[in-house]
């Protein structure tokens, strides 16, 4: 394969397939290295913070994670600061959240993480607004991308088809020396790279069948017994059902109750609260009871792990690179999507930054799922455990049952060990890397050290220290 895209490359033009964040930071950072970028979206981009046609997931809670903020700030500097000038809510861990997993309620002591859990609309908006600033960057929308163009050995460019009642239905071609597919968990170049005599990936799959129902509630009125932001049920094997609550901003809080497919959360509004006495604590339930409901119930099911293997051997064709969901996507519930999003952009700038090796499109497209590992790990390591979970990727390795243990003894000791506690968010945040966990300090607690004590009720305030 040839240099698709070096630091000195001047008028190629670079194709980005979805208007995601993971497409408009892949065409953020491709403008560094192009003249020209064009994002092309299948719905029509909202002028305001509101909800985007094509973003389901828009729906439910997100969180952007600590690693997700660096990097977002490290493509489009400031930015993590406007999203907080909006109104999105900074919340701390373990300070600000009443916690329960594995059976153990987490000590509130002094937050050593945290995370931003305004609605995606406002994210999306702030990074709409940044991108399309750039002169360089164009887009076509209300046009879907129906194919590529070229053969096995190089992509050429895309096949476009526009949308709406009275639009033009033939497709024509839009010539480009690189395509990013950014089109999300549905998408379909691994047919398009079929349909030219190349390869597609290999996916590993993993599906627990977890489903999740969320819900919008004006906040109670204060509670002076309490001065949490949220609640966070964590299901595991021996408990399956989540609930979460977290602020919007505006007095506002998104509850998400999830479940597995024996047993799925339900959309029907008189029976939300009803399926969160499910819960192996009523706290959740309780809130529900006493706040005001301000939106419809919006079900997902869709929420399988899928890894694309574009890294690995085959006949792929040059100009070609997956981002985003569309080359891993993960269980929603932990909560990574729009982290690794940006953190495969900061993985593509460095690919085709380096100057030490040509950024061949397999070079490159091993970096943007190097930048998803640990969030792999976490998700499906996770996920592999839960009763039920069908796919090609449950197998568990003899080195992955000895890590699931010594990580099984690191859960157990973070929920009232301050020093366990911080390394664990930290690696979960993918702030720092899973070997964090194997520093001395922490081995010494996990291994040698007795399990702290831990609150034997919800802890409604936070403690000293």
């Amino acid at each position: 394969m040839t240099d698709e895209l070096g630091p000195r490359t001047t008028g190629r033009h670079a194709v980005v397939v979805g208007g995601s964040l993971a497409g408009l930071l892949a065409a953020r950072v491709l403008s560094e290295y192009a003249e020209r970028v064009t994002v092309v979206e299948r719905d029509r981009f909202p002028e305001e913070p509101d909800g985007r046609a094509g973003l389901p997931q828009g729906r439910h809670i997100h969180a952007l994670i600590q690693g997700g903020q660096r990097a977002f700030d490290e493509l489009l500097p400031g930015l993590v600061a406007e999203l907080h000038a909006l109104g999105a809510p900074k919340v701390g861990i373990p300070a600000d959240m009443v916690q329960w997993q594995a059976g153990r309620w987490f000590t509130r002591s002094t937050a050593t993480a945290s995370f931003y859990s305004g609605p995606r609309d406002q994210l999306d908006w702030l990074v709409r607004e940044r991108v399309f600033a750039d002169p360089r960057i164009e887009r076509i929308e209300a046009t879907e991308a129906v194919g590529l163009v070229g053969d096995a050995d190089r992509v050429r460019g895309v096949l476009l088809r526009r949308r709406g009642a009275d639009a033009h239905k033939e497709p024509y071609e839009l010539a480009a020396d690189l395509v990013v597919d950014a089109s999300g968990r549905t998408t379909r170049a691994p047919k398009w790279l079929a349909a030219l005599g190349a390869e597609a990936p290999a996916e590993e799959t993993l599906d627990t069948g977890l489903a999740y129902a969320s819900r919008v509630f004006r906040t109670p009125e204060p509670d002076p017994s309490t001065d949490t932001l949220g609640y966070y049920i964590v299901p595991n094997p021996g408990q399956v059902y989540g609930g979460v609550v977290v602020p919007l901003g505006d007095g506002r809080h998104m509850v998400t109750l999830s479940g597995l497919r024996d047993d799925r959360p339900t959309t029907d509004e008189d029976r939300f609260e009803e399926y969160a006495r499910r819960l192996p604590h009523p706290v959740v339930a309780d809130w529900i009871a006493k706040a005001e409901p301000l939106s419809p119930v919006f079900g997902a099911r869709n929420t399988a792990n899928v890894r694309r293997r574009y890294d690995a051997p085959g006949r792929r064709p040059a100009g070609f690179l997956a981002t985003g969901d569309a080359l891993c996507t993960f269980n929603p519930i932990y909560g990574q999507g729009m982290a690794v999003a940006a953190m495969c952009a900061v993985a593509l700038r460095g690919a085709l930054a380096d100057t030490r090796r040509t950024p061949t499109t397999r070079r490159v497209q091993k970096a943007l799922l190097d930048a998803s590992r640990q969030a792999w790990d976490i998700s499906a390591g996770a996920d592999k455990k839960m009763p039920g979970v069908v796919g090609n990727a449950t197998r568990t390795l003899l080195s992955e049952r000895l890590t699931g243990w010594y990580v099984a003894r690191v859960q157990d000791r973070a929920a009232g060990d301050p020093v366990v506690g911080s390394v664990f968010r930290s690696a979960l945040a993918l702030e720092k890397p899973m070997t964090a966990l194997f520093a001395p300090a922490v081995v010494r607690a996990v291994l040698f050290g007795p399990a702290a004590d831990t609150p034997a009720a919800p802890p409604l305030r936070r403690t000293d220290g």
